[in-house]
């Protein structure tokens, strides 16, 4: 496969997650991968497994998004926006410097993303862009408001996106990860399926991404089956 033929993805918050298990999904299915983080020492790993690209960017920040789609090419088939930040505690305690943190990594940044991504992915007449979401996209917990705030206005955007750019060609999508993800950190106690496996939900993400756009979703969750909902 030639590199003008060869399809481009780019992941933004990878880290050795979710992430990294989609990262290598779609090295397996021929993409050049292109990672994005603010800490690219952590991603050492993964690019000697996968060859991709790395490239520190802070999200939230316009010249730096701006830049690493400057630094990715105009060809870019998938983007992937999977940074957050997580502030928790009592609405009367949380510092309004962490909940403006809060919003600016998990869902400005957002918006920064999908705005460079559907520049060129609408000068091409295609593409797909993945948003991943988590409970508290649809479930505003106690002492978890910043963080809810966050994931509440990502799926506004992506709502909003799939709305103006699915006529248009572009397949936006949401994936509401309820429950937690599997990790050496977080291993699956008992052996039950008890938590989220992340390979499992890369896969889910390729099916998204492989999707006809005569059946396009704009949103899924996905669940272990003994999460409560």
């Amino acid at each position: 496969m030639s590199a003008d033929t060869q399809p481009v993805a780019l992941i933004v918050g990878a880290g050795d997650g979710l992430s990294a298990s989609l990262a290598r999904l779609l090295v397996g299915e021929n993409f050049r991968l292109d990672l994005a983080a603010r800490n690219i020492d952590k991603l050492a790993a993964l690019k000697e497994e996968t060859g991709a690209r790395l490239h520190r960017c802070d999200a939230a920040d316009p010249a730096a998004v701006a830049s690493l789609f400057e630094a990715v090419g105009e060809r870019i088939d998938v983007v992937v926006y999977n940074p957050s930040y997580r502030v928790q505690g009592p609405i009367v305690d949380i510092a309004p410097a962490e909940v403006r943190k809060t919003l600016d990594i998990t869902a400005f940044g957002g918006f920064l993303v999908g705005q460079q991504a559907a520049r060129r992915m609408l000068a091409a007449g295609r593409g797909t862009i993945l948003f991943t979401g988590a409970s508290a996209s649809v479930k505003g917990y106690a002492n978890s408001a910043p963080f809810a705030m966050g994931k509440f206005a990502l799926r506004g955007l992506a709502q909003s996106m799939a709305r103006e750019l699915h006529p248009q060609g572009i397949h936006i999508a949401h994936i509401v990860i309820d429950g937690g993800i599997r990790s050496s950190r977080r291993p699956d106690a008992g052996g039950r399926d008890a938590m989220l496996d992340p390979d499992a939900i890369a896969a889910t993400c390729l099916d998204l991404i492989r999707q006809p756009r005569s059946n396009w979703s704009w949103e899924i969750e996905v669940r272990p089956w003994l999460e409560t909902f």
